[in-house]
């Protein structure tokens, strides 16, 4: 309740109800909390303080062909122009969006110290920035009236209510903010996965969420590391709120000679080393963590992140790594909570609402652009055409010009006279005399034509909605082309630790298992713990992905050998591998060997090997075969065991007893068969000797160690004159026993009779039966099983084939 009263003086004192009133300004506050400052838009993924940094930068010519300028005159501009709210917000939002280590895909481009995870930046007065090339995809075409413009806080300038963003920047480099009574936490994802998910939706409209996850699996990371179970992801994906935990990437690597240490190279999300250390530390001296001799920091430029934890002699390091993730922040709990302004208000959004809220912006913003671009067109085709008339006819021109009083009169002679509208008269009236050549008037004719072609796409492409949708999808295909990069963060399905508990240090004896390390033919890796009898069922019912090309025995914490294609052996420990039943075991549902061992994209793992017993034979695309004696190995976690020759590779191995046979497949369909005892073991470090005889250009597509009695030989043919990706070859499959064994070095038998247009054998195998094929994703495909001779040219095969492999054992 409130009163008016006058005072002595005349003035009016009102009196009002305090309870009132400060839930009024609250709510004031909470809204403009809410809506002006905390929470990000879902179209465009920013916040009004974010939006107004690359706005003005835009305006200001600070593209990423332009030189740095001080971060403290575009703090002025902003804070000046469009963001009363103080210079510190505006600050620490630019240094936000040029710090990689917190943007999936960094907005700004800065020069000079923008902090770290431990520090924090340098004043504004000492700092330089400017838009990076991805903030200009953010606001390209803002010209075009693509989006909507409101007055800014004095009502003197316009600023973008949103803008056009070329990429699904809410998804990719997330968001975090506090609101008043709500909050959100999004976590960062890898832009060619989402641009892929983007595109299927827009194919297919009523893709399910299982559909999307195939292209976005996960988030990704700026710091890489490795989340740790995906189901907390699927439920964030489903309603918009979940959690997972993310580990840093860790290795076992020797410190000296007779101690190891863990090398962390990645750490979780925003979690800095110094943090670690102190972590590190304190659990010591609580005696919560044991085995511990020394924490160093070696981070640099040129190493990056490389923190190295020396282990006390006597201690498991597996398990010592176990106990930092419990205790310390190499594994941390990150919370999503997608919430976002969708319509002017806050939602909570699932991974479909996100994208569809995001496509329906895009198509808004390309639709408006078409329709800015086809007016813009119509009226410089209605100029052209009015002056290709008066030019045709310049003389009367002239004269209706020099004959009257004033440009109004002259201007309503001349739409009286060719019936222009006005403005095409006044454009006449502006016209140079030097426009009126011939050249001239074959260039209007040119431009007129042009741009007829012109406006009859752009009409064409708002009259079809399915067109206008895949100019959105092809869009977003070019910004994933130009500022897309590999996945940084492995996704595994592996357990998280239990929850903290006791207040002592445990004992790092753990358990250690048997197990087999299964490889699939798509490169992904898992692990089968055994029982007692080191057996385990064969599955009853096929996966679909379950083409196994290598497999090994070990322990869970024991360390194994992966052989590359490079000709080296790759220490790991398979502790960390996807563990799945022995009576189902799928490959699909495995960790991508190369990112478990951190190795180079073009470098390949082609068999699973133990680092004692027989030696390991390899065969390499020049036809070099070689033994190599299992030990003592070289005390590093990755070694050469052949010395190649420029331009050679490995294409095969696995281990060889005296008894086994060697068998080479080359591309001019040779097979040779010898025994391995022709092949003396030798050290890591030689080259080995001559395996196959080849001729021309012909190379060593298939190397394996068989049993020339069980095994068998699949072979596919290569078509010439088709386009390459596309042509399916013909296959067949023979037993291996069809094959006469030959000596070394020599040239083998035919192992596939050549058709019309066919130029070799493009994959070959060697294993026991049956034979499973897979493409390039894994996925089965149809093969010819039924055994054929030796000298067959095979059937006809559906479907293109890039591997082949056996089921487990």
């Amino acid at each position: 309740m409130s009163t008016t009263e006058p005072n002595l003086a005349g003035e009016r004192i009102e009196d009002v109800d305090v309870s009132n009133e400060m839930q009024g300004s609250f709510l004031e506050y909470a809204y403009s909390v809410i809506y002006s400052r905390a929470l990000p838009d879902a179209r465009d993924g920013l916040k009004p303080v974010q939006r107004r940094i690359l706005y003005q930068m835009a305006d200001m010519g600070l593209r990423p062909d332009r030189g740095h300028v001080k971060c403290a005159r575009v703090v002025g501009d902003v804070m000046g122009k469009l963001h009363p709210h103080g210079d510190s917000a505006i600050y620490d939002a630019l240094v936000r969006m040029a710090q990689p280590f917190a943007m999936r895909l960094p907005l700004l481009d800065g020069h000079g110290n923008f902090g770290s995870l431990d520090d924090g930046p340098a004043a504004y007065r000492y700092t330089e920035v400017r838009l990076a090339p991805a903030a200009m995809a953010m606001v390209a075409d803002l010209d075009e009236d693509v989006v909507d413009f409101v007055p800014n806080f004095d009502a003197q300038l316009d600023q973008p209510d949103v803008l056009p963003a070329s990429f699904p920047n809410l998804l990719v480099n997330g968001a975090s903010g506090i609101a008043v009574g709500m909050a959100t936490n999004m976590a960062p994802h890898n832009l060619v996965e989402v641009v892929a998910g983007v595109r299927h939706l827009l194919d297919h409209p009523d893709a399910t969420l299982d559909d999307i996850m195939r292209f976005i699996p996960g988030p990704d990371l700026p710091s890489g590391g490795t989340i740790v179970g995906l189901a907390g992801v699927r439920d964030a994906y489903a309603t918009g709120r979940g959690a997972f935990k993310t580990r840093a990437k860790v290795q076992v690597e020797p410190v000296t000679a007779r101690k190891s240490g863990l090398v962390v190279t990645e750490l979780p999300y925003l979690v800095g080393p110094e943090r670690v250390i102190e972590k590190i530390k304190d659990g010591v001296q609580a005696k919560k963590l044991a085995g511990i001799a020394n924490v160093t920091d070696l981070s640099d430029q040129h190493n990056l992140l490389r923190l190295v934890i020396e282990i006390k002699t006597g201690f498991d390091p597996m398990a010592v790594l176990e106990q930092l993730y419990r205790y310390t922040p190499l594994e941390e709990s990150f919370s999503i909570n997608n919430v976002a302004l969708v319509d002017g208000g806050p939602r909570t959004l699932g991974l479909l609402d996100l994208l569809r809220v995001y496509i329906a912006h895009r198509i808004e913003v390309v639709t408006r652009r078409t329709r800015y671009r086809l007016a813009r067109r119509e009226e410089r085709l209605h100029l052209v055409e009015g002056l290709l008339i008066a030019i045709l006819d310049i003389d009367r021109v002239i004269a209706i010009i020099r004959g009257s009083d004033d440009t109004d009169a002259a201007r309503t002679g001349l739409m009286d006279a060719f019936r222009l509208s006005q403005a095409q008269a006044d454009y006449i009236l502006e016209l140079r005399l030097r426009r009126l050549t011939r050249f001239s008037t074959i260039e209007l004719e040119t431009e007129a034509q042009q741009l007829r072609d012109e406006i009859e796409a752009l009409r064409a492409l708002l009259a079809d909605p399915a067109l206008l949708r895949r100019t959105v999808s092809d869009e977003l295909g070019q910004a994933s082309d130009l500022f897309g990069t590999p996945r940084r963060t492995l996704l595994t399905e592996a357990a998280a630790l239990p929850p903290k508990s006791s207040k002592t240090a445990p004992d790092l004896q753990i358990q250690d298992v048997a197990c087999r390390v299964l490889l699939s033919a798509s490169g992904r890796a898992v692990r089968v713990d055994l029982p007692d009898g080191g057996t385990v069922e064969r599955p009853r019912r096929r996966s679909r992905h379950d083409a196994i090309v290598s497999e090994v025995d070990g322990t869970s914490r024991g360390e194994l050998g992966a052989v590359t294609n490079r000709g080296r052996l790759v220490r790991f420990t398979p502790v960390d591998l996807p563990v799945v039943p022995a009576a189902s075991a799928q490959p699909a549902a495995g960790t991508p060997i190369g990112a478990y061992l951190g190795l180079d994209p073009k470098e390949r793992v082609l068999a699973l090997v133990r680092l004692d017993g027989e030696p390991v034979a390899l065969g390499t695309a020049a036809g070099v075969v070689k033994r190599v004696a299992t030990g003592p190995w070289p005390n590093k976690p990755a070694f050469e065991i052949i010395a190649l020759k420029p331009g050679d590779e490995v294409v095969g191995a696995a281990h060889a007893s005296e008894e086994a046979s060697l068998v080479f497949v080359s591309s001019d369909t040779s097979l040779l068969r010898f025994p391995a005892g022709a092949v003396r073991p030798q050290g890591a470090g030689a080259g080995g000797m001559a395996g196959i005889a080849l001729s021309g250009d012909a190379k060593v597509i298939a190397f394996a160690v068989a049993d020339a009695v069980t095994d068998v030989v699949a072979t596919v043919s290569a078509s010439d004159g088709t386009v390459e990706g596309l042509e399916s070859g013909r296959g067949k499959v023979t037993a291996l026993l069809d094959f006469p064994a030959k000596g070394r070095a020599t040239g083998g038998v035919r192992a596939q009779t050549l058709g019309r247009g066919e130029t070799g054998l493009r994959v070959a195998w060697i294993g026991p039966s049956p034979v499973l094929a897979a493409g390039q994703d894994g996925a089965a495909r149809p093969f010819p099983l039924e055994p054929a001779r030796r000298d067959a040219p095979g059937l006809p095969l559906e479907g293109r084939i890039e591997a082949f492999g056996t089921a487990p054992r």
